[in-house]
C-alpha cells in the first residue's frame, strides 16, 4: 500500500484459522482499511479454496471509548480505553494452538470482540483467556508465545503464572529473561514497541526459531530450553510495529491440525 503505516504488520489485521482468513474489525480508526493491503494475496487464497470471512465492520464512534480512560497506576485495578459498545478485536491479540486459542483483552480487543470470535468459530474451536497485568495491553506477542506443543514462553512482568488457564497445567512454562539492553539508535528503535521484542519469535517447526540476533538473553535461554535459534536482524523494524511474529502470518504449516490442551 502506498498509504499506511502499520500495514507492515499482517498478523494485525488478518487471523488465519483453518482453511479461514478472517478480516479483523480493528479499534484504531487509522488501521479501519488495513487489510486492503493484503487484498490481492487473500483474493489468491481465496481463488484456491480458502474461505474468507470479514468481521462486522465497526462503527468506531465516540461509544465505543471511555472518555475518562486513564492509564491505571500500579496496583489500581485494571481500566480499558474500550468499552462494550460493539465487537472490536486485532489478530495479534490471538495465539493458536490446534483448535485451542489464547487471547489477551487489551485496548485493542474488547470482551464483545472474543465473544463474536467464539461464536464465529463455534464448538469445534476453544477460547481461552490470558490475564494480563500490563497497565497498556496490546496484543499477545510480548506477553504469551507457543514455541511447541508443550512449551509456552512468557512475560514474567505480564503473567502471573499461578493464574494461567488449567488447560496449561502440564505445559512447561517458560519465563523470558530480562531484555538484552541495546545501546544507542537501536535502543531507541526498540522502546517504541517495549522492551520486551525480544519475546517476538517466530517459530519455524517445533525447534527451529527466528529470534532477534541482539537479544542475546534470549538466545541463550532458547539454546538451554532446547530449541534452535536462527538469528536474525530486525531491529529496523521495531518503529513499524514490532519484529519476527508480527511481519509474518503464518497461513499454511506442514503437518495436521490437532489439540494439544
Amino acid at each position: 500500500s502506498s498509504r499506511g503505516f502499520c500495514n507492515t504488520c499482517p498478523r494485525d489485521s488478518l487471523l488465519v484459522i483453518g482453511d479461514e482468513i478472517i478480516e479483523t474489525p480493528m479499534a484504531w480508526p487509522c488501521r479501519y482499511f488495513e487489510s486492503h493491503s493484503y487484498r490481492t494475496v487473500v483474493k489468491d487464497y481465496f481463488r484456491r479454496g480458502a474461505r474468507w470471512t470479514a468481521a462486522p465492520r465497526p462503527q468506531l464512534t465516540d461509544e465505543l471509548f471511555d472518555a475518562e480512560f486513564r492509564v491505571p497506576e500500579a496496583g489500581e485495578p485494571m481500566r480499558y480505553i474500550l468499552t462494550e459498545f460493539e465487537p472490536v478485536f486485532d489478530a495479534a491479540d490471538f495465539v493458536r494452538a490446534g483448535r485451542d486459542l489464547f487471547v489477551t483483552r487489551s485496548n485493542v480487543t474488547n470482551r464483545m470482540g472474543i465473544d463474536w470470535l467464539r461464536r464465529h468459530l463455534g464448538p469445534g474451536y476453544r477460547i481461552h483467556e490470558i490475564e494480563s497485568r500490563c497497565r497498556t495491553p496490546m496484543h499477545i506477542d510480548t506477553t504469551f508465545v507457543l514455541l511447541a506443543p508443550g512449551k509456552v514462553l512468557v512475560n514474567p512482568e505480564y503473567v502471573d503464572v499461578d493464574r494461567l488457564p488449567d488447560v496449561l497445567s502440564s505445559w512447561d512454562v517458560l519465563v523470558a529473561p530480562d531484555p538484552t539492553p541495546v545501546d544507542g539508535r537501536l535502543l531507541k528503535l526498540t522502546s517504541l514497541c517495549g522492551k520486551w521484542l525480544s519475546m517476538n519469535v517466530l517459530m519455524v517447526d517445533e525447534k527451529r526459531v527466528i529470534a532477534e540476533r541482539h537479544h542475546t538473553g534470549m538466545l541463550r535461554a532458547l539454546e538451554k530450553w532446547g530449541f534452535e535459534p536462527i538469528p536474525c536482524d530486525l531491529l529496523h523494524y521495531a518503529p513499524f510495529g514490532g519484529s519476527f511474529h508480527c511481519a509474518t502470518l503464518d497461513v499454511r504449516r506442514r503437518g495436521t491440525l490437532q489439540s494439544y490442551v
